[in-house]
């Protein structure tokens, strides 16, 4: 059974109010009855209900985040620069993975909001975001992470996806490759949608160039092998001489199917990434990437969080970052 404040109480021969005085306000205690009600805190193994406490208080010490695929590194990094923003105003961080399906999502979206969290950070599943405009009606503030909406109704944190595409792309034309793959999917995620639009608008400008889409079905490792195993199996006048994959995940995978079976990376396929992960350095061929500032975006979406939990009124906020050209060993031919 669990230890109550009556017990601690008892114990310690004073008052609950006593006791939850020293809890909560120790400096209007005299310090021997604080010492009398601490020793008996420890003697029973008493545990503070500080959920029970905060709903009293209406107030949450606790953020919530919910991210498309913990086990993407850029999340992981997303997710250190919110937990140690929050931490600065002595908050915590609660990590949702909704592995991309939407009723997960859901379900972590009406957890979060029956444990009275301060606020949501998340990277949504689908464009239309009905769940998230109830739980902002409700009270609740939400910040978007790497995304971005279309009526700015929501405060959001993102980077320039589109720009980044390009900017890979054209990285890759200016190094003479000619006939670009983009790997990445579902074509559905809005990441992946921006990409491909700046891909398209780099190999537009280029006389000569030409862009295929090998979609996958997600954006992991796996895809990325099966990907490139696809690529690598077709005759060599028919394979791209360049392939930009939508993230560093796919991109580490396309690399290894690449290398299964002997296409050689980059003299024979260049290969770009994105995030720029702390895997693609070390790589059998280190892996050139665009880079988003993954621990400034996290720390930058609590920010505008912890202003709209504030209640300033001010209208939403969209922050959003330029991308970064980070070339290695893959896309360099000399």
């Amino acid at each position: 059974m669990a230890v109550s404040v009556r017990d601690v109480a008892a114990l310690a021969g004073v008052s609950v109010g006593t006791v939850s005085n020293v809890l909560n306000r120790p400096e209007k205690v005299a310090p021997a009855t604080v010492e009398r009600v601490q020793g008996a805190i420890g003697e029973l193994g008493f545990v503070r209900n500080d959920a029970a406490r905060q709903l009293r208080a209406g107030r949450s010490s606790t953020l919530a985040m919910v991210v498309l695929d913990v086990a993407n590194p850029f999340f992981t990094d997303v997710a250190r620069g919110a937990e140690e923003r929050a931490a600065e105003d002595g908050l915590t961080v609660l990590l949702g993975n909704s592995d991309d399906q939407a009723e997960r999502e859901a379900l972590y979206l009406e957890q979060f909001e029956q444990q009275r969290v301060r606020g949501v950070l998340i990277t949504p599943v689908a464009e239309d975001m009905p769940l998230l405009r109830q739980l902002r009606e409700r009270g609740t503030p939400v910040v978007l992470v790497d995304r971005e909406v279309g009526d700015r109704t929501f405060s959001s944190v993102a980077v320039d996806d589109v720009a980044g595409g390009r900017l890979a792309v054209e990285h890759l034309l200016d190094g003479g490759r000619r006939r670009i793959a983009y790997v990445g999917g579902p074509v559905g995620t809005r990441q992946v949608i921006d990409r491909l639009s700046g891909a398209r608008r780099a190999v537009a400008a280029v006389d000569g160039a030409s862009l295929e889409t090998v979609e996958t079905r997600a954006l992991t490792v796996h895809q990325g092998r099966e990907a490139g195993e696809a690529i690598a199996g077709r005759d060599r006048a028919d394979r791209p001489d360049a392939i930009f994959a939508a993230n560093d995940l796919l991109a580490i995978g396309v690399l290894q199917g690449l290398q299964r079976s002997k296409v050689e990376v980059p003299t024979e396929v260049a290969l770009i990434g994105y995030d720029d992960i702390d895997f693609v350095q070390s790589t059998v061929v280190p892996l050139s990437s665009i880079k988003q500032p993954a621990h400034l975006i996290g720390r930058t979406a609590v920010e505008l969080l912890l202003q709209d939990a504030a209640g300033a009124g001010s209208p939403p906020e969209q922050v959003v970052f330029d991308p970064e050209l980070v070339v290695r060993e893959s896309t360099q031919t000399t």
